[in-house]
């Protein structure tokens, strides 16, 4: 029998195969290969022994969180409370882009926003491309996602499981406050689990407070700010990674205002952290 993981919670591995869930183990073989089953996998299982017999190939995959087979990461970030990062939003789109992962922007809190001069800065990524919505856009968000695999990514406190809560009220996911003293959320969710939704399997996952570029290349980095792809030609040099370079198209469109001066900034941090 073939199904899909979508649940994993110690060593154990919840299966859906059309209407039926099965809870599984993984077979030692896994283990002696270092191969860890993950959330979103498409499986062949024993039934009756309750073993997973095989993973299937992955059409991508992430360490954080570890899930496989995501067809869009829903990126929610707060406007307020905690404040508006835009370094985790360009770190967040740039390594869910190079996962072959599509990314979309869900933003929460807009009733407590004060400085509404942010919200100049997010039409900077529509702009480029990215689709952006409010979470009170529920309606057009299920529309989107439908029949996909979603996963949820963003800080702790963002509004991940009260977004879900908003999906299917029935879910009744834990949801947590703001610490006033340190500016963040606690972990409301400790596991990795899909929830069928509107004709999609989506997933919360646990607050991102670590993040990296593992196994990226500064090439990499570069090649996934989306829009420096549309003028890379232009550069003097064929190999430019629009930081020290002189004659560089990008950094000219950064001083012209025509790339968003704090996105190009992000970028170049992440480049020096390689």
């Amino acid at each position: 029998m073939e199904g899909r993981i979508i649940k994993v919670l110690s060593n154990d591995y919840t299966i859906l195969s059309g209407d039926k869930s099965i809870v599984c183990k993984a077979r030692g073989v896994f283990r002696n290969q270092n191969i860890t089953p993950l959330a979103g996998d498409i499986v062949e299982i024993d039934e009756e022994k309750k073993i997973i017999l095989e993973i299937k190939p992955r059409i991508n995959s992430l360490h954080r969180p570890p899930v496989s087979n995501i067809d869009i990461a829903l990126v929610v970030m707060s406007l307020t409370e905690p404040d508006f990062n835009f370094n985790l939003l360009d770190k967040l789109l740039c390594i869910v882009e190079w996962n072959n992962i599509n990314p979309i922007i869900c933003l929460t809190k807009k009733d407590l926003l004060k400085d509404l001069s942010i919200l100049d800065k997010i039409n900077y990524y529509k702009e480029i491309g990215y689709k952006v919505f409010y979470n009170t856009q529920i309606d057009e968000l299920k529309k989107e996602l439908e029949n996909k695999v979603v996963i949820l990514t963003g800080q702790t406190g963002v509004g991940k499981s009260t977004l879900l809560n908003k999906f299917d009220s029935s879910l009744k996911l834990n949801t947590n406050e703001i610490s006033k003293a340190l500016g963040r959320g606690k972990h409301t969710t400790r596991k990795i689990e899909f929830y069928e939704i509107n004709n999609c399997l989506i997933a919360d996952t646990p607050g991102f407070s670590l993040i990296d570029f593992k196994d990226m290349t500064k090439e990499d980095i570069r090649d996934n700010f989306i829009e420096f792809n549309d003028y890379k030609d232009k550069c003097k040099y064929k190999d430019c990674n629009h930081v020290n370079e002189q004659e560089c198209y990008i950094k000219e469109l950064v001083s012209k205002n025509k790339i968003l001066k704090e996105r190009y900034d992000d970028y170049v941090l992440f480049v020096k952290e390689k």
